[in-house]
């Protein structure tokens, strides 16, 4: 601890002022972030590290197992935070990042030892589509593998969770908002994104398009289409 408070007194004397002119703006004008990401709460995960983002650019939202309860089954942090990121900030993008090696997901995986954890317990039915997608369609993994499985399952279900949103759902429709699903290999310093018309998964690369889960695509309104 005394360690983390030493970095406190280096933030108000070192990093604070040599960014003061950044932060003079955002005080002044207020944030206007590029994007929401909803990660997991492992302090081994540090969204504004893997993007590099400065003060400003990343609206975060950290919990256990980067989870998005349905909205009408919850409300709570997540469902505020993404209702506040879109409709109150303009966040036309949101990405949903998983992890390797995610406790969370170990107990999706395996939850022998919950009992003495209950609100976690309750917190992770939640991901249970994921563990059940995987059961069903690839019954044989095992360990490691089982649990990558349905890390990288749960990232879609997630995304399929936060599409029951409005303020999402609003956005989506008018073709204003992008949907991305992540994954961060933390053993390989790697990050991949999910293609949901592929439905696969790959590296991102600078020099290659990249993954996005839901793009941006207005649909048609009704009375246009009964034209």
């Amino acid at each position: 601890m005394n360690e983390l408070i030493g970095r406190v007194f280096d933030f108000e004397k070192r990093i604070f002022p040599d960014s003061a002119e950044l932060y003079g703006t955002l005080t002044r004008d207020g944030q206007s972030p590029q994007a929401l990401m909803i990660s997991c709460a492992d302090s081994r995960i540090v969204p504004e590290e893997i993007m590099q983002a400065r003060p400003g650019d990343l609206f975060v939202c950290r919990n256990a197992g980067n989870i998005v309860p349905p909205y009408a089954s919850m409300l709570g942090g997540v469902s505020a935070t993404v209702e506040y990121a879109v409709a109150a900030l303009g966040v036309r993008d949101i990405i949903v990042c998983g992890h390797s090696d995610c406790g969370a997901m170990k107990a999706v995986a395996y939850p022998d030892g919950l009992e003495a954890m209950p609100n976690v317990a309750a917190w992770l039915k939640h991901g249970m589509t994921a563990e059940h997608v995987v059961s069903s369609c690839t019954p044989s993994l095992e360990g490691a593998d089982r649990i990558r499985a349905i890390s990288l399952e749960n990232v879609i279900a997630q995304l399929n969770n936060l599409r029951t949103h409005p303020s999402v759902a609003r956005a989506m429709a008018s073709g204003e908002m992008s949907l991305h699903g992540w994954f961060v290999d933390i053993h390989a310093g790697q990050v991949l994104g999910y293609d949901g018309d592929k439905g696969t998964w790959s590296a991102l690369r600078d020099n290659e398009p990249l993954p996005v889960a839901h793009p941006a695509n207005a649909r048609y309104m009704l009375a246009e289409a009964a034209e």
